[in-house]
């Protein structure tokens, strides 16, 4: 059941760090641990836009493809993700864009448990590092994409 919450200023706008979050198919570009992604479907509603997405996290031999709803809330700056199937008993996840002057709050919370108790005691044991490198892979991201 590890969790992980973090909040941290960029100097980007609220709408840039959404387009990045939200461009999943980017992700094994520069995301680490993510070997994988395939879109399967995208529904458009009026809160905004629903994508299905599998995801390939691999690491050595371990291997794992989970798929997730992911809910793309653009007025509201905010993107949840719902997990749909794969090796998880649950997982919850969010980001929130909340504007900063002339910079953005990211606020990103993610909460999970793997169904078998090896993998769990694996990724607990690094799960806190694992979680701040991949923040920190998508703030690298944005001053590639955006500049300083």
């Amino acid at each position: 059941m590890p969790t992980h919450a973090e909040k941290r200023r960029l100097p980007h706008s609220p709408e840039q760090m959404f387009d990045l979050v939200s461009d999943v198919e980017k992700y094994p570009e520069f995301l680490p641990w993510c070997v994988a992604t395939r879109i399967r479907g995208r529904e458009e509603g009026e809160t905004g836009d629903t994508i299905t997405a599998d995801m390939v996290i691999g690491y050595k031999m371990f291997r794992e493809r989970f798929t997730s709803k992911v809910i793309l809330d653009r007025p509201g700056m905010r993107i949840d993700v719902a997990y749909s199937e794969g090796p998880f008993r649950y997982l919850n996840n969010h980001w929130l864009f909340l504007e900063d002057g002339d910079g953005t709050i990211v606020d990103f919370y993610v909460d999970f448990e793997f169904r078998s108790r090896l993998l769990q005691k694996l990724i607990g044991a690094v799960f806190n590092e694992a979680v701040k490198i991949m923040v920190h892979a998508f703030e690298k991201r944005a001053l590639k994409i955006y500049g300083p």
